[in-house]
């Protein structure tokens, strides 16, 4: 039963992350240095950003416990 949740919250958590739009300028400015690297940016949500941002932040809570309770219980 809890590998089925598993299973169903993970996927819930891929789709999630690839729904969030990205936050910097990419990955390739980080290789070659273009523009600037500001990792700890003070950015604001707003609306779906939010409502998505914290629906991953628990999924991801979530996906932690249930491979711990998995995990101790076999």
């Amino acid at each position: 039963m809890l590998n089925a949740i598993l299973m169903v919250v993970s996927a819930l958590l891929i789709i999630l992350s690839l729904l969030q739009g990205g936050k910097s300028d990419g990955i390739s400015s980080a290789f070659t240095g273009n523009g600037g690297l500001n990792l700890f940016a003070n950015t604001k949500e707003r609306g779906s950003e939010k409502v998505i941002s914290n629906l991953t932040l628990v999924l991801g809570i979530a996906f932690f416990a249930l491979v711990i309770a998995i995990r101790v219980i076999k």
